[in-house]
C-alpha cells in the first residue's frame, strides 16, 4: 500500500516496557526483538541499525521514556537515519 513503512528485521526496546502492546506482533515472528537496558541505549542501538539496514524502530513508553529516546532521535533526524520511534501510552 501506498505510505505504508516495510519493517523488517528487529525493533530495538527496552526490556520491560511495551511488551504488552506488542506481543501480537513479536508472536507473530515477523519481527525479533532486542531488549536494551535503557531508552538512550535503545534509541542510538535503532539509529545504527537504521544507518546499517536502511530503517530502524525503537519503542518506548509514554512520558519520560519517550523524552530519553529525544537525542537518538535528533541526531538520527539530523543524519537523514530512517529512524521510526514507537511511544505508546498504556493506559
Amino acid at each position: 500500500m501506498s505510505g505504508d513503512i516495510l519493517l523488517k528485521g528487529y525493533m530495538i526496546m527496552v526490556f520491560t516496557t511495551c511488551l504488552v502492546s506488542l506481543v501480537e506482533l513479536v508472536q507473530s515472528n515477523k519481527l525479533k526483538v532486542i531488549n536494551t537496558c535503557d531508552e538512550q541505549g535503545a534509541g542510538f542501538a535503532a539509529d545504527s541499525y537504521a544507518r546499517i539496514k536502511g530503517l530502524g524502530a525503537v519503542c518506548v513508553t509514554y512520558c519520560v521514556d519517550g523524552l530519553k529516546v529525544v537525542n537518538a532521535t535528533a541526531q538520527a533526524f539530523a543524519e537523514k537515519s530512517p529512524l521510526v520511534a514507537i511511544d505508546i501510552f498504556l493506559a
